[in-house]
């Protein structure tokens, strides 16, 4: 007896897709893509290569599910789930719950993401390809993210910095602004010995390149680096004041201004982001997803 297959599902590549730079430094918009239904893979490369040339990409008028952004956000590679589990979006643990929102006088999410600047998850050995996240609920003033391009800040260096950070390595820690930040936020929780274990303090080079481009990028940031191996405290601080400070001039950063249902997607290994802020009193809730990268080199 012969066996019928079943028919494939219908895969149409969209021909109202559009791309559109936001910038000179980085970031574009992209328009007309339905994540709801099975996206070609002709939609599926425009989107990968514009990821790459553009570093963020702004997914307007996404009206998705959670399991939705997440067989997405696998296309790209493996996800990560937050040491922070606590804020795990129910019965979705890919899913870290981004919200200044309190529930019966505890909060659903992690209130005070990215108050510094930062790469997600430097602190690990396999630190973040890239993260998406997506707006559920936006406040009426603030909320605004900023990204800064570390390809831009590495190619713009002063040269005598140039030859100071080759072949330079930093340490990585979760660990390093989370006092102050409960300091600032009573609704941060203690860390588990558990969860101190999943985030012990790793080394990359100060300056990584890119696996996919090739492109050489700062990988530093004043959330996550402490310091600079093998130089002397002062002369590490120096440095990596100077660093920072050169990441994030006016000319490499792109500032994101949220709007209903957009889902932005970035890229960690060429960028860092912060968090504006917003008033207490204004609601703001996202949901992220974050892929795994490769080990930087």
């Amino acid at each position: 007896m012969s066996v019928v297959a079943p028919a494939a599902e219908a895969v149409h590549t969209n021909t109202n897709l559009v791309i559109r730079s936001l910038s000179a430094s980085l970031g574009a918009e992209v328009i007309g893509l339905d994540l709801s239904q099975p996206l070609s893979a002709e939609d599926f490369s425009r989107v990968y290569r514009a990821h790459l040339d553009h570093h963020v990409l702004v997914f307007r008028d996404l009206r998705i599910t959670p399991q939705q952004q997440i067989d997405f956000s696998r296309r790209f590679g493996r996800l990560q789930i937050h040491v922070l589990h606590q804020f795990q979006l129910p019965g979705h643990p890919e899913i870290l719950i981004v919200s200044n929102i309190k529930e019966n006088g505890q909060p659903i999410g992690l209130g005070d993401a990215g108050h510094y600047w930062h790469s997600d998850l430097s602190y690990k050995e396999l630190p973040s390809l890239g993260s998406m996240l997506h707006a559920q609920e936006l406040p009426a003033e603030g909320g605004d993210t900023l990204f800064a391009n570390m390809h831009l800040a590495y190619e713009t260096l002063p040269e005598h910095l140039k030859r100071k950070v080759e072949g330079l390595k930093a340490e990585h820690s979760y660990l390093t602004k989370y006092a102050e930040l409960q300091q600032r936020s009573p609704w941060r929780p203690n860390l588990t010995e558990e969860q101190i274990a999943q985030v012990k303090p790793v080394v990359h080079p100060v300056v990584r390149t890119h696996p996919e481009t090739g492109r050489k990028a700062l990988f530093v940031s004043e959330h996550f680096t402490p310091r600079v191996v093998g130089l002397p405290e002062d002369e590490s601080r120096d440095l990596l004041d100077q660093l920072f400070a050169h990441s994030v001039k006016p000319e490499h950063v792109y500032r994101h201004r949220w709007q209903p249902h957009d889902m932005v997607f970035w890229d960690n290994r060429s960028l860092m982001h912060l968090a504006a802020g917003c008033p207490d009193d204004q609601r703001r809730k996202l949901y992220r997803t974050t892929i795994e990268g490769d080990a930087p080199f």
